[in-house]
Formats: C-alpha cells, sequence, structure tokens
C-alpha cells in the first residue's frame, strides 16, 4: 500500500516541549524508525510534517532583530523549516535504513500550496501564532506590517490567515520522485501558502495552513491508500477526561463524524485530526488513521489505532 504519514511538529521536539537542533534530530530518529517499519513491510511510504515549534523559533529570531533586520514573512519561514525538517528527517531515515540493511532512497522536497485569494481569513485574519508581546514591542512588529491583537493581562498576539489549501502545486515533482522508489518528505506545515495574481502568476502569502488538511490533500493528490496521522495518543476518544472516556478503535466515516458533531474533540487539538481524516475517506474511499507513532505498523494492519473506513 501507499501510506502517507503526518508528523506533527511536536514529533520533532523533545518530551518537554524543547526544540533545541539535538531535540529534534533525536526525536527525527524516534519517527524514521517507525517509517522504516512500514518500508519493511513493502510499503510505499510518503511523508509530511507539522513546523509548529520550528517556525515559532523562527518568529521569536524576528521579534528580537526587528529592530535591526526587517522581519521576514511567513511564506518564507515556511520554506525555511520545510528544507531544515526535510533533510534531518532524510539523515535520521537513511540512519535507520543502514542499520536494517534497507535499500531506499529518500528526497526532501519543498513545496507550495495553493490557497484562494478571497479566502475571507485574509480579511479576518484569526490564527493566533508565536508568543505574547508588551505593546511596545509589538508596535516595532506591526510597523513592518504585521497584523496583533491586544490579549489582555497576557499582552498582544500576532493573528494571521488559516486559508484553506486548494492545490499541492508542487505534486508533479512529488509523484515522480514516489514512482522513481524514493521515499518523499512533502508538503511541512501544510505547504507554503500562495496565491494566483490575475496574471496567472504565483506569490507567497502571510498565512498559515492547517497542517492536517495539507496532508489529507498530499494524500488525495499522491494516491495514497491509507492516511496515517502521527499524535502522542494512541487513539482517538470520546468523552476525553471523563470516567467513562472511550478510546475509538474502527469505526466508520460517519459515526465519526457524529462523534465530531456531538463536540468530542477540540478545536485545537484533535478536531483537525479527525477532519482531516473524514475528508480523506469520504473522498478517496481509503482509509485514515490517528494513533501515535510506536503504533503505527500495526494501526495500518488494522490492528490498532482509530481506523477509519468508508462503512
Amino acid at each position: 500500500m501507499r501510506v502517507l504519514l503526518a508528523l506533527g511538529g511536536n514529533a520533532m521536539t523533545n518530551a518537554d516541549g524543547r526544540a533545541r537542533p539535538e531535540d529534534q534530530i533525536e526525536a527525527a530518529q524516534v519517527a524514521m524508525a517507525a517509517v522504516a517499519g512500514l518500508l519493511e513491510h513493502d510499503h510505499d511510504v510518503v511523508i509530511t510534517h507539522g513546523n509548529g515549534p520550528q517556525v515559532g523559533n523562527l518568529l521569536v529570531k524576528n521579534e528580537l532583530a526587528a529592530g535591526v533586520v526587517p522581519p521576514v514573512p511567513l511564506d518564507w519561514c515556511g520554506a525555511q523549516t520545510q528544507a531544515t525538517l526535510g533533510f534531518v528527517l532524510m539523515d535520521a531515515l537513511d540512519r535507520e535504513l543502514a542499520v536494517r540493511g534497507i535499500e531506499r532512497r529518500c528526497a526532501a522536497l519543498v513545496t507550495r500550496t495553493l490557497v484562494d485569494a478571497a479566502d475571507e481569513g485574509f480579511t479576518r485574519p484569526t490564527k493566533p501564532i508565536g508568543r505574547h508581546l508588551p505593546e511596545a514591542e509589538a508596535k516595532v512588529l506591526m510597523d513592518h506590517g504585521e497584523t496583533w491583537e491586544d490579549r489582555g493581562d497576557k499582552g498582544w498576539r500576532r493573528v494571521v490567515a488559516s486559508p484553506e489549501p486548494r492545490e499541492i502545486l508542487d505534486a508533479p515533482a512529488a509523484l515522480a520522485l514516489i514512482e522513481a522508489g524514493f521515499v518523499v518528505v512533502a508538503n511541512g506545515g501544510g505547504g507554503i501558502p500562495h496565491v494566483r495574481r490575475p496574471d496567472g502568476s504565483l506569490a507567497g502569502v502571510e498565512a498559515v495552513i492547517d497542517k492536517d488538511l495539507g496532508a489529507a490533500l498530499l494524500a488525495r493528490t499522491t494516491g495514497a491508500d491509507v492516511l496515517v496521522i502521527a499524535t502522542d495518543v494512541p487513539n482517538a476518544v470520546i468523552r476525553w477526561g471523563e470516567p467513562d472516556a472511550e478510546p475509538l478503535g474502527r469505526l466508520g466515516v460517519e459515526e465519526l463524524r457524529a462523534h465530531a458533531a456531538d463536540g468530542h474533540f477540540a478545536s485545537g487539538s484533535m478536531g483537525p485530526k479527525v477532519d482531516a481524516v473524514c475528508r480523506f475517506v469520504e473522498s478517496t474511499g481509503g482509509t485514515g488513521v490517528i494513533t501515535s507513532l510506536d503504533q503505527i505498523t500495526a494501526a495500518v494492519a488494522g490492528d490498532a489505532g482509530t481506523v477509519v473506513v468508508p462503512r
């Protein structure tokens, strides 16, 4: 089977959330051991990843240096983190494959994603990113064209658009690499957001694409049979935190949609993952999986995790 594996940005940090280079390299090795396990079962694997902690680090550098050099825009931050995490993942996978005696090549692709220039998020940005700052420090960044909101006692926080991903612009390159036998790392952070100008040309924009929705689109575009969203828990759970909490195993997409409509999944955590796997299953008839890294191989076989099927 062809498996699209989506790693959360926090999967590239240590257990305490630190994202030092050495922490990210160590975390990548753990993630790529799971990928090697899939390759040992003769699956094709395409990898995508979040980049929230890594972009957050770049934003802090922007803030600290804003009085000296202009801050780089969000599309640049996305491209930089795609390239950095891409080579870290490739190095980790090469090491793991060498240990196991598996001969496969890997490639990382800096990937652009098309969004609609008319998306309402661009006129009413609501996605908070980065840390809170005092008003005086936020004003320096507002003078550079950024949008910040007063969040009361916490200070000011930047808000940006989070538009719907419409098309993986560099999908032909990803598909060519996949068909040539490469394990491909692509569309990190949901992709570098781009709009199409009236003259047909493309331009990067200040926005953040939801990484899980980006993963679902990449899975459909690359012809994946299974979309696996790796997170820090083995299953999606209904009635989370209550005495009768229930981990979800194998279920139909309509049942999972019903649980979502009942408000069981938080919008800032499990909600987007559930929406992404549902979209994938509904549009392709394939299988969607939500599980932890250590359960991936078993989950692809249908023996672990939350496994979502058409019926």
